[in-house]
Order: C-alpha cells, then structure tokens, then sequence
C-alpha cells in the first residue's frame, strides 16, 4: 500500500499530453477484436482497467499485439472468439464486465464474468434485466452482483428505454444487438456518452420528441478503422483544476477530447468565469483539441443538479474540491449514483472534506460544499482513483503544511501518470509530490 506525502504547492506550470480517453480505449479495443480487421490504436489509455478489457480479449482467443501505449489488434469477427479456460478476470473495471457481457449473451459458448473486491459489490442488475429479455441465459447471485456466469445463446431483438442514464448498459444492449434476430433498439431519454455510437459504424441514431433512438441489426458485421485515442478529459479535469486554484499557475493538456457529450466539466468551468481557453480544435470522429488553464482568483456558484450530473458524474469529486473555492460553495443533488462507484464516493467526499476542515451538508443524493480553506490532514482515498486524485489537489493548496493521502497508488486504476505529471518522487511506501 503506497501512501503519498503531499506539500502544498505554489506554482504549478504544466505543458502535456496524457493517455488516451478510458471510455474511449475500451471500446476501440473491444470493437477492433470484434471486427474482420487488422487494427491499430494508438496513446490507448494507460490504466488498469483498459488492461483488464485487454487481458479478456485475449483469453478470447483475440491476438493483441502491445508496444507501451501502442496495440495492434487482429480482429476475430463477431462469431470468432473462443471459449475461455477460467473466468474473465474484470478487476475494477465496470466497462469492461458490462460490455463484455453484451458480446458474451451472443455466443456459442459459456463464460463467467467475474471482478475484484470493489466491482463484485456494485450493481449488474442494470444489464442483466435487458439481457434476459433478449433471451440470454445468466445466472448470478440474489444480489445480481459479479461474478455472472453466462451461456451464450441465439438473442432475441428487443426495445428498451433506459430506465437510468447509463452509456455502459446501452452499449451493453446495442452489442448484444449484433448478435439478436432482428433489430434491436435503445431510447434514452437523457443523452449519455456516445462513444458507442460514433465508433460502430453499425448503429443507427434518430433524434425522436424528448429521447434519442439507437437502432441495431443483428447479423451486421464491420470493419473498425485505425485510431489516435484522444487524451481523457476526465483525467485532465485534476490538472485543470489544479491550475485554477494553485496561485500564479498554468495548465496546458494538448490532444484532448471534446466529445460533446463529455464537455460539461469545461462548460461548468466557464459558467463559474474560470480562465479556460481551447485551442487547435480538429473534428474527427472523436474530436480533440489543447485546453489551457489558468489560476482564477475569483469563481461563481453554481448548482449541479438534473440532467447534467449524469454528464459530470466522473468529474464531481474534484469539482467538490474546487466547490470549497466558490463565492456561495457548491451544491450537487441528483448524483445517487455516485453511491454505486468504486466505492461511496458521497460518503468519501464527505469524509475526507470534514477531515481536511470543509463544512459539508450530506444527502441521499449529492451534498452541499461551504466556501472555505482546506486544512492538511491524513486522506483515505478508499482505493478510489478519483477520490486519491481529487484530494490530491486539495492537498496542494492545503494550509498548515503536508498532507498524506493513504492507498494512493489507486490512480494506477485510469491514470497511473497523475503524480509523476504532478512532479514525485517515489519510494516502496511512499510518494512525496514535490513543487
């Protein structure tokens, strides 16, 4: 277990590109391996999760060729993999159980789906519900949690409106699609990330009165092209704001996505006038482009509530920190689902806020952060990466001198560079960030 000695900060002068988007790189990965093609992807997300999707194709069957952030994919075809020796291990990676499960329901074989400690908790009814209204065969524990062991089966096609926004059930159902007789449809009401829909050249998208339709035919098979992986922005979100609230500082992360559908974080920002401009902007099917930040003295309040939460779900816990900087604080509501991530992310923004000296109200759904200054304390990032990052950057601009944050090495989950950027120094059991 690593923990990290954080001194407070002050400048931080950033020039970078960071790996490639996570949401992004799963499905690059997972769609070259179903196609009938040779595929190259290139600056793939780094993290551990990606390397769980990585390690289950290849115990598929699927040749995966790996050079640092570079892989090279020989595509199987949709009806190509083979069936598995033992489990496909997930680790924590949600994307990967939830996807993987839509292609497995189609198959001719049986597998098993199963995770670490943290994903076993969190909730697999979500997929589970559509797949076995699809016809597939899944047998779980009462609790409709990992591990699930799956016998692939002909599909039925279905029309499914999402109950909850979720862009992991629907490309589970829309994978599963591909393999259903028929034409498989999913209508949500709220938009999600639709990186699904851009990269399968296979999906159909109409806008309806109030909801958006995606549309599958099962049988289609498809041929995934080469790919540059934008820079994640939700990984870019902890440097972004450490910029804006580290004095006489300047963050520029060059070649990141600007997904529309993932641009709320930068949009917030605007509204609250912090000093963020975008640069070199280039369309391609993920759009990209430089995003530069700087530190913003004075900053507006805003409420985050309804449908843009679902937008922002990744970057609420370090917009909770720089909540602490705004002129009336910041509420959110709305974000039950922060609950059912790597761990209670509610209850660890809480936590760590009232640790750190931040007068905080808990909800069911969301909390509400008072303006005021973080104080240096001990940090229990509660092996999420996003809470260990997050409070990271409080630590920056803690006051009475160094804080740890404990189980540090959790960033390894989606953004193992975030401390090394950050400018550390490692030891076997600790990491001290040095400014």
């Amino acid at each position: 277990m690593a923990t990290a000695l954080i001194k407070p900060a002050t400048k931080i002068r950033i020039d970078c590109r960071i790996p490639g988007d996570k949401s992004i790189t799963h499905r690059a990965v997972i769609f070259s391996a179903m196609s009938e093609s040779i595929v190259s992807l290139l600056n793939i997300a780094t993290g551990a999760d990606v390397q769980s999707t990585i390690d289950c194709m290849r115990r598929l069957g699927v040749k995966v060729d790996q050079n640092g952030s570079e892989l090279h994919i020989t595509g199987c075809g949709m009806h190509g993999f083979v069936p598995p020796s033992a489990p496909l291990e997930c680790g924590n990676s949600g994307t990967t159980a939830r996807l993987l499960a839509g292609i497995l329901s189609g198959q001719s074989f049986k597998s098993e789906l199963s995770g670490d400690a943290s994903l076993s908790r969190r909730p697999m009814r979500r997929i589970i519900e559509p797949l076995t209204q699809m016809g597939a065969k899944i047998k779980t524990s009462a609790q409709q949690t990992l591990p699930i062991e799956i016998e692939g089966t002909e599909l039925k096609a279905i029309d499914y409106s999402l109950p909850i926004a979720s862009a992991q059930v629907k490309s589970c159902i829309l994978l599963a699609g591909h393999y259903a007789k028929g034409t498989t449809t999913v209508r949500e009401a709220v938009m999600t990330r639709d990186h699904t829909e851009r990269l399968l050249p296979t999906i159909k998208k109409s806008v309806e009165v109030g909801r958006i339709r995606l549309s599958v035919t099962g049988g289609d098979s498809f041929r995934f092209e080469h790919m540059t992986i934008p820079g994640d922005l939700s990984s870019a979100a902890f440097l972004i704001v450490a910029g804006l609230l580290v004095p006489e500082s300047e963050v520029t992360i060059r070649h990141v996505s600007l997904n529309p559908t993932r641009i709320a974080f930068l949009e917030i920002l605007k509204d609250m006038g912090a000093d963020i401009t975008i640069h070199n902007i280039t369309e391609a099917r993920e759009p990209y482009g430089d995003i530069v930040a700087r530190h913003t003295r004075e900053l507006k309040s805003v409420q985050l509530s309804g449908s843009v939460v679902a937008a922002l779900i990744d970057e609420i816990p370090i917009l909770a920190v720089l909540g602490t900087h705004l002129k009336d604080g910041l509420e959110v509501r709305d974000a039950r689902e922060l609950r059912n991530k790597e761990c209670d992310r509610i209850e660890a923004i809480v936590k760590n806020m009232r640790s750190m000296g931040v007068r905080i109200d808990e909800f069911d759904d969301g909390f509400r952060i008072y303006p005021g200054s973080f104080r240096s304390s001990e940090i229990d990032s509660f092996d999420d990466h996003r809470i260990a990052m997050a409070f990271t950057v409080a630590a920056l601009i803690a006051e009475g001198g160094e804080s740890i944050v404990h189980s540090a090495e959790a960033v390894r989950i989606s953004f193992p560079e975030f401390y090394s950027i950050l400018n550390i120094s490692l030891s076997s059991d600790r990491m001290a960030v040095h400014q």
